[in-house]
């Protein structure tokens, strides 16, 4: 009877670390990638070389944890449309990595629970009540900030599409919140894998050129990185959401610092205050939800 306690302090701990060394892999990613651009990778290549290798990060995993039979889809035509959307949202953030500072790209593609409150409400129909808008209200402040438009060094074209990105992921997460009823999360990374690598392999002959191994080698890594901070991720959902969420934004630290060493992107106070508010949206959005379903279990369970 006193192992239970132990046994959800051991899951929280488990999944706040690996939500950490998601953060950390995403990071890392992001910073390998943009420097892979810097060898003149364009998003389709590293769309392409970011699903290649994540495959064998998989694959590795599932061995490891269980058997190749879990990666069978149930529902084929919603990994296809989970894929769509995936894959364009995360072409339209790598070309936001290489247009924009690591900072600024990163703080912005946090909007997307901004986006997810603006989704549920008018795909799923979710009440949305006053205190979400006014977190959806704030991290639109947020973004101005951070973008400063009018008076900003920062191409539009980038910001445009990081807010695309974010909204493709914003979309993604709708669709999973659906998908995950019937599909291993294994299943779920493995296959948006091998989608990446179909689609962007197919417009490779277009896009693709020949590059040096350092630019080649950079984007393998990003690949790896990107495939481990999958795997984290899904790792930390054996605690609450909103226990392990919070640690997602050291992400826009670990950003930063990445930035400043390896391109030399000193954030200015509009990004710092700007990734500040986003992150404040973020968190109040996500405690609302967990107080809401609370409220809905609460009410789900039958008077005795």
């Amino acid at each position: 009877m006193n192992r239970a306690p132990h046994h959800d302090h051991e899951h929280v701990l488990t999944g706040i670390l690996c939500r950490i060394g998601s953060g950390l892999s995403f990071a890392t990613m992001g910073a390998l990638l943009k420097l892979a651009s810097t060898h003149g990778l364009n998003a389709v290549e590293l769309v392409f070389y970011r699903s290649l290798f994540s495959v064998p990060v998989v694959l590795v995993w599932v061995l490891a944890h269980e058997n190749l039979s879990v990666l069978r889809p149930n529902r084929p035509l919603a990994h296809v449309w989970r894929s769509g959307l995936g894959l364009m949202s995360m072409s339209l953030t790598f070309q936001a990595l290489i247009l924009l500072p690591l900072a600024d790209a990163t703080a912005i593609n946090f909007t997307a629970p901004i986006f997810a409150t603006i989704l549920s409400f008018l795909i799923l129909k979710e009440h949305v009540g006053p205190h979400r808008w006014a977190a959806v209200l704030v991290g639109f402040i947020g973004v101005l900030i951070v973008a400063r438009p009018g008076g900003s060094s920062l191409p539009v074209l980038g910001v445009a599409a990081a807010l695309a990105a974010a909204t493709g992921s914003a979309g993604v997460t709708t669709t999973l919140r659906h998908l995950q009823r019937s599909e291993n999360i294994s299943a779920i990374v493995f296959w948006f894998a091998v989608a990446g690598i179909v689609v962007a392999g197919a417009l490779m002959p277009i896009f693709g050129s020949a590059h040096s191994v350092e630019g080649l080698a950079l984007a393998a890594a990003g690949g790896l990185a990107g495939g481990a901070g999958q795997l984290f991720m899904t790792s930390s959902l054996r605690a609450p959401v909103a226990v392990v969420m919070p640690f997602d934004y050291l992400q826009i630290v670990l950003a930063t610092a990445y930035g400043w060493l390896l391109f030399s992107d000193v954030p200015s106070v509009n990004t710092v205050a700007g990734a500040g508010l986003i992150a404040a949206s973020g968190l109040y959005t996500a405690w609302r939800e967990h107080r809401r379903r609370i409220r809905m279990a609460a009410a789900a369970v039958p008077a005795v």
